[in-house]
């Protein structure tokens, strides 16, 4: 085996609740992707429950999901009882933990325990701006008429 074959690929880590799972968390996990294999910490549905007040999508399902997207390597569990993934971070000691458009150093409660480990941090990872919201996205759902009769589907 050679020497680069030997050295293992940095693991990027990223977290989040992913309920439901939209565009913007696709755009943070694949530029993440860019500096190593994924490892997506996927928050609770306790979690979900305490900062939203409700679970969309359960928590095997926004997994199976989260599986399939490229350069995902592992999806895991945390205990998010403090409402951080810092337990994630000490267990698996990401190389980097990347954070996308909507965090920064004033609400990211996780840069302790990175310095801890030795673990590198990355901002605005899928870009600066957050491009959906999961909570807003559900809102949009639950206020839209019903649909009556067959649906139509545009000639994309």
């Amino acid at each position: 085996m050679s020497e680069s074959e030997n050295r293992k690929k940095p693991t990027v880590m990223v977290s989040g609740g992913f309920d439901p799972v939209h565009a913007g968390h696709i755009r943070m996990i694949r530029e993440a992707s860019r500096y190593g294999d994924v490892i997506v910490i996927a928050n609770s549905d306790a979690w979900l429950y305490r900062k939203k007040g409700f679970v969309f999508m359960e928590f095997e399902k926004r997994v199976e999901i989260l599986n399939a997207i490229k350069g995902v390597v592992l999806v895991d569990s945390v205990d998010d009882t403090d409402d951080t993934v810092c337990e994630a971070i000490e267990r698996h000691k990401p190389t980097f933990f990347a954070n996308g458009g909507d965090r920064g150093r004033e609400n990211t409660p996780e840069q302790k325990v990175c310095k801890k480990v030795g673990t590198d941090l990355l901002w605005s990872v899928g870009g600066d701006a957050k491009v959906d919201s999961s909570s807003d996205l559900v809102k949009k759902f639950y206020e839209m008429p019903p649909v009556r009769g067959g649906a139509k589907v545009s000639g994309r």
